[in-house]
């Protein structure tokens, strides 16, 4: 194949959450408790749940990502008003059982069968990362799921992209790795990956150090970025 815009890409490394797995899932499942609330809980929930990750990182205070996922849920259910009976253990519990994204599944085959590398780095915790990934039946599809845990504190320090390096042996520039969240590609780049931002929900351009070889809507456009038929 010519013209391929990352060529030597030995490993396509993914994000878990909102790149492989959709994370609003889980408030869509409970929309028979949420109603009209369930959007403005998964936004909120997201946020909390991020702004958790980089504070703790920044005040060297690190537990894993299933705690922050719950801390950040009571926040948001409290700030919306919301009271009700057994919702949150549902959707803690649906968090461990979230579905890929529609095109995740083909796209993890063409690359193994191609004899690409794959592996998930992820904020997650491997309970977490467990959970969903055998739940999708990926496990023969992905060669290695990395989790901060390991080094004990979360994206975008430097120290979560060197565990990829470290753990597949392969060189940072011989790695793609694809995000959808604006501030991890960014931060990818600058650690000297490839990186290919998906943008699935319309973000616009960071102003961080790096920035994305390559933009797509969709996991859909990853082979053809790396030579795969």
């Amino acid at each position: 194949m010519t013209n391929v815009p990352l060529a030597g890409i030995k490993a396509c490394v993914f994000d878990a959450y909102g790149t492989l797995f959709d994370f609003a899932a889980a408030a869509r499942g409970c929309r028979d408790a949420l109603g009209a609330e369930a959007d403005k809980l998964t936004g909120l929930w997201r946020d909390k749940q991020l702004q958790y990750t980089w504070l703790r990182s920044l005040a060297g205070r690190y537990v894993d990502f299933w705690q922050v996922t719950g801390d950040a849920l009571d926040f948001a259910l409290e700030t919306l008003g919301i009271d009700r009976p057994g919702l949150r253990d549902r959707l803690m519990t649906l968090y461990l059982t979230l579905e890929t994204f529609p095109e995740v599944p083909d796209v993890l085959r063409r690359l193994k069968q191609s004899g690409m590398r794959t592996a998930i780095l992820s904020n997650g915790s491997p309970k977490m990362l467990y959970a969903i990934v055998t739940g999708n039946n990926l496990s023969a599809l992905i060669d290695a799921v990395l989790s901060v845990d390991e080094v004990g504190v979360y994206k975008t320090d430097p120290k979560v992209y060197q565990l990829t390096v470290d753990r597949l042996g392969v060189p940072a520039r011989s790695i793609a790795f694809q995000s959808s969240n604006a501030w991890d590609a960014y931060a990818a780049s600058a650690f000297g990956m490839r990186v290919v931002w998906c943008n699935r929900y319309g973000q616009r351009r960071e102003r961080l150090p790096g920035a994305p070889d390559c933009e797509v809507g969709s996991l859909a456009e990853l082979p053809a970025l790396v030579g795969v038929a």
